[in-house]
């Protein structure tokens, strides 16, 4: 029975959602050493520059900056080392076959604990142009503006 119950985030990777298109997302565990975990649970990490990739049958995190933990010594971790994530088998192929055909890139979005365990969301993501990113930031502006014009007519017919 594990001590921690539901999930706990540490970090998330908010360009994310503004720079790619999420196709898919999948959980994955992490290979972690003990200094790694502890600077976690002190909620240090950062996932802006981080990304996956497929080498072989397996999947690795790269560029995810896990700082040294502050009381650790001659074994503490190098921060931005490769990781291996833990994931099925089968997805791990459905993920080769769409990163190999070309157009995808696997991209973190959030690093959490779940159940005590430390897990990192990876997306299947396909980069935006420059006018997707606009296009995207009009939509919603006009709904909030929408939003803002209906709240105050509900107001005013009170």
């Amino acid at each position: 029975m594990p001590r921690e119950r539901g999930e706990k985030v540490i970090a998330t990777n908010r360009r994310a959602r503004h720079d790619y298109t999420i196709e898919k997302s999948y959980e994955a565990g992490m290979v972690l050493t003990g200094t790694e975990v502890k600077s976690l649970r002190q909620g240090r990490a950062n996932l802006s520059d981080g990304y996956a990739f497929v080498k072989g049958n397996e999947v690795f995190l790269d560029s995810v900056h896990i700082p040294e933990y502050s009381q650790g010594h001659w074994t503490n971790h190098s921060a931005k080392r490769i990781r291996k994530l833990l994931l099925h088998r089968e997805e791990i192929a459905k993920i080769a076959h769409a990163v190999s055909a070309g157009g995808y890139t696997l991209i973190p979005l959030k690093l959490y604990f779940s159940d005590g365990r430390a897990k990192v969301e990876i997306a299947l993501a396909k980069g935006k142009r420059e006018y997707d990113k606009r296009q995207t930031l009009r939509e919603r502006q006009d709904t909030r503006e929408a939003d803002r014009a209906m709240r105050l007519r509900n107001r005013v017919g009170e």
